[in-house]
């Protein structure tokens, strides 16, 4: 075969490609989502899978590969061909610290992954046992202090988000607490009510039920404004511990070298879904917020995932935090 016949054959080969990526999805599509089913991660990428079906015309199917705090479910999309047909949504804490907490987890937050958008933004919220004699965030604080090590936080295990949100809080606080790994929020969240937990730092959607029903109270909200559907709880910042924001997004990535065509589906798609009251609707009943303006694009996604990467890295190194 000649040499222009070669090239030709190539170029024959990369039209082919731009078109069946251009007529993207002709097949089902799977989502992995790196927990168990029912979580806030969970929820919202079906919520999202569901508008994805509908407007593409083809299925978009959740495949929970939960373990080893969501790396088990990282490895796995990022080993999957870069088709489309793989897609991955994630916890954006979790997923950036995941090599950081699990040095064997052998893939990379940044270069193996393609933003495509942020699904929900859904902040932390510090919580405490009902009875423990603290009225404020400020109080609780110098509660710590004057008592380091004798009080404890629980979490959905090593590195969950409710894990890291804890550690960065006692980093900025300068308290001692002791930290108390479960196997979800859900158990954990049952100790606190019973009082056997002093503390958390868990999403909205996990806790509002237990808060409106006075088993537990809530101290601040870990972002720079109030939440339009709890306007009575104050910030941090408010509260008294400037600059402590932790936000849980929850995000949709490609695996690395998908088709540009594709790739620009998605997004596209994405964008369309922010704007669907509908949908807006069933995030903000999980205590979420879709993302405004400045963060919906995939490049402000990308550079989230980057600054988050050396966020929870460095707060990692500086803990000496391990997976457990």
């Amino acid at each position: 075969m000649s040499m222009r016949t070669l090239l030709a054959f190539a170029a024959t080969l990369a039209g082919l490609s731009i078109a069946q990526a251009q007529d993207y999805p002709t097949k089902p599509v799977t989502i992995v989502v790196p927990f168990a089913a029912g979580g806030p991660t969970d929820v919202a990428a079906r919520i999202y899978g569901e508008y994805f079906s509908r407007v593409l015309g083809q299925q978009f199917v959740i495949e929970n590969a939960a373990g080893a705090g969501g790396t088990t479910g990282a490895l796995r999309a990022a080993r999957a061909a870069p088709d489309g047909y793989t897609i991955f949504v994630h916890n954006v804490a979790p997923h950036v610290a995941g090599p950081a907490l699990y040095p064997s987890a052998q893939y990379d937050p940044v270069k193996n992954f393609e933003p495509i958008g942020t699904l929900a933004f859904a902040a932390h919220y510090m919580v405490v046992r009902k009875d423990l004699p603290t009225a404020s965030l400020k109080d609780f604080i110098a509660y710590a202090k004057t008592n380091p090590g004798k009080l404890n936080y629980g979490s959905a295990g090593g590195g969950s988000a409710t894990h890291l949100a804890c550690v960065l809080f006692g980093q900025q606080a300068g308290v001692d607490i002791v930290h108390v790994p479960y196997r979800g929020t859900g158990p954990a969240l049952n100790d606190l009510v019973a009082g056997t937990l002093d503390f958390m730092c868990d999403q909205g959607l996990n806790m509002m039920g237990q808060y409106q029903g006075g088993t537990v109270r809530v101290l601040a909200v870990a972002q720079a404004t109030r939440f339009p559907g709890l306007p009575e709880v104050p910030t941090a910042a408010e509260a008294g511990l400037q600059g402590f924001e932790v936000t849980a997004a929850t995000a949709m990535y490609a695996i690395a070298g998908t088709p540009k065509p594709a790739v620009a589906k998605l997004v596209g798609t994405m964008s369309a879904a922010y704007k669907d009251p509908a949908l807006r609707k069933r995030i903000s009943d999980l205590a979420s917020e879709v993302p405004g303006p400045g963060q919906d694009t995939p490049d402000a996604l990308g550079a989230f995932t980057v600054k988050e990467t050396a966020r929870w890295s460095e707060a990692i190194k500086k803990g000496n935090i391990k997976a457990q």
